[in-house]
């Protein structure tokens, strides 16, 4: 007799570059998941380091452990595109090298899922400190609770640069897998900075239903060499370039169209007030007096200090 192949319950993707140090750790966590059934898909983006060794090892050692070696370096949007090709599960999890999860978050974020009928779930987040130690949840337990679902108005104008609200977009979503393929959504490849953001509005504004679990499920571990990312003025130009295709690809209600419209002058302000530091930098006064008058509203971000406004400014766009 043919035996029938079942489809696992969840496939995590993990794109991987250069991550020898913590890949191991993500993989454990991923494997040791309770309750559900699942396949780990590890996307080698060229590592210069032992990254694919390592990944061929845990390989060897557990067979729901997967290898896709990608064949020029395009970043993790492209990477996990490639996982999301050659996932099988019915819900697909992004986990990054560099992080970890419970054991039980798949499975309370299935069963939310199911009570919901929603096709994307997200959870709260546990951050570990650069020192190491307890981790604290990144969102109100009680906030996530009275929530219950993610709406685009809220996501939308949570990830206003430079907004005193919490940032959604740090959350680590799961999609049905037949939802995304339904919908043809997959990373926007062309963004290295933000892609996370556009696949969330663009499953949301599809037409799924967001529905959040409040227990922290999703481990981020702050480490050194994520927060030296620099954020550049082409990042921005990417995403209001990747803003600019969300829009012609949807149509917003309201309360969206309105939060969309602010996000967008923020990241305006926010390549102004970068252009406007590097002027000062440069002690060019033209060039300051030139930004100052093309977006005056950059200068009131001078008011608080630069490094407190860049660490805002930083969160703000999902750079960690």
């Amino acid at each position: 007799m043919t035996s029938v192949v079942t489809a696992p319950d969840v496939s995590f993707v993990i794109a991987a570059y250069n991550a020898e140090e913590t890949l191991e750790s993500a993989i454990d966590s991923a494997l040791s998941q309770v309750d559900v059934s699942l396949e780990v898909i590890v996307v080698d983006d060229c590592s210069s380091d032992g990254t694919r060794e390592l990944a061929l090892r845990c390989r060897d050692r557990d067979d729901r452990v997967k290898l896709i070696v990608q064949p020029a370096n395009g970043g993790p949007a492209a990477a996990r595109n490639a996982g999301f090709d050659a996932a099988t599960g019915r819900w697909i999890a992004v986990l990054d090298a560099d992080d970890t999860i419970h054991p039980q978050r798949l499975k309370r974020m299935i069963a939310r899922a199911e009570t919901m009928d929603a096709r994307i779930v997200v959870d709260n987040i546990d951050v570990v400190p650069l020192e190491g130690g307890q981790p604290t949840a990144m969102f109100s337990r009680a906030d996530l609770e009275t929530r219950k679902v993610l709406d685009l108005a809220d996501f939308i104008q949570s990830n206003i640069i430079f907004g005193s609200t919490f940032n959604f977009g740090y959350m680590k979503p799961i999609f049905r897998r037949d939802f995304l393929n339904e919908h043809g959504l997959r990373f926007d490849e062309n963004l290295r900075i933000g892609e996370d953001y556009i696949l969330l509005a663009s499953a949301i504004a599809s037409g799924g239903i967001c529905a959040i679990e409040p227990e922290a499920g999703y481990v981020y571990h702050l480490r050194h060499g994520s927060i030296s990312r620099v954020l550049k003025p082409e990042h921005l130009t990417a995403m209001l370039a990747g803003d600019e295709k969300f829009l012609k690809r949807f149509s917003l209600e309201p309360r969206a169209t309105s939060a969309q419209r602010r996000r967008t002058q923020s990241i305006r302000e926010a390549a102004s007030f970068l252009t406007l530091v590097d002027e000062i930098k440069k002690r060019s006064f033209g060039g300051i007096l030139k930004t100052a008058i093309d977006n005056p509203r950059a200068l009131k971000h001078l008011r608080m200090p630069i490094a407190v406004r860049m660490r805002r400014f930083a969160r703000a766009a999902g750079v960690s």
